[in-house]
């Protein structure tokens, strides 16, 4: 998130420890042989266009947007699934707050699918469930939304691995073209630990900071469990976001 984040406290912005995030070239996932940059990385500043705008308005988010539940409703029922809350906390480097950031989310429905025309995976739809939606951090950095939990599904990566149950995610900086984008992993998953793609990354700790906790002081009553996930923008130990491995 390039030029938006401000510098710690003796005015040096801290490099991202490259340890900590997983290898562009990870063979045993596939897909980024041809992703993989196969030259020495280049360091730009940000351009004129990434630090003014386009911008988004605040006023143009509507009162579902953060409840997927209920926000692609067809017939004035919900949507199928174990339902919960996700909520955290977007910071800095230095733990502070980042409020006024729209953050988006997106994710497969109760059965592993995803509204989507290319779709392979022929789990059933959901008639009331478009699986995104988005919110705007408050004046302390807090998000939340209402969802059910996406199931795992299967992907073609090694002729039978499957994806575990995640929430993808984008942070959005004072432009559009600021943008980070990670996902989301759920507490005590055996599955976490059998993914190509989280086993891209090599320490355990970096793993961790991408699965969400259960917060039982948290959930709504005979309703739904609450889930918390807090996104470290940048440095040493910043979250692991799949469109900015050089760093950000």
């Amino acid at each position: 998130m390039s030029g938006i984040i401000l510098p710690g406290a003796d005015g040096v912005l801290y490099q991202r420890d490259r340890a900590w995030h997983p290898a562009a070239d990870t063979p045993g996932y596939k897909s980024t042989t041809f992703r993989a940059p196969k030259h020495s990385l280049l360091a730009l500043g940000p351009t004129k266009s990434e630090m003014t705008g386009p911008t988004f308005g605040h006023e143009r988010l509507g009162p579902l947007d953060n409840d997927l539940i209920r926000n692609f409703s067809q017939d004035g029922t919900e949507a199928i699934g174990q339902r919960m809350i996700v909520y955290g906390q977007v910071l800095d480097e230095n733990a502070r707050a980042v409020p006024g950031t729209l953050v988006e989310f997106w994710q497969a429905n109760a059965g592993g699918r995803y509204r989507h025309k290319k779709e392979a995976y022929l789990a059933a739809l959901d008639p009331n469930f478009a699986g995104f939606g988005r919110a705007v951090t408050d004046e302390n950095g807090f998000y939340s939304f209402r969802t059910v939990k996406p199931g795992a599904y299967p992907w073609p990566n090694g002729g039978n691995d499957w994806r575990p149950a995640h929430i993808h995610f984008s942070v959005f900086g004072h432009a559009f073209a600021q943008r980070l984008i990670t996902q989301m992993y759920f507490e005590g998953d055996p599955m976490i630990w059998q993914c190509p793609i989280v086993a891209t990354i090599n320490d355990k700790a970096a793993i961790d900071q991408l699965t969400a906790r259960l917060d039982r002081h948290n959930t709504t009553p005979m309703d739904a469990l609450a889930y918390r996930f807090d996104i470290v923008l940048r440095g040493r130990r910043s979250t692991m976001f799949e469109n900015k491995l050089e760093g950000n």
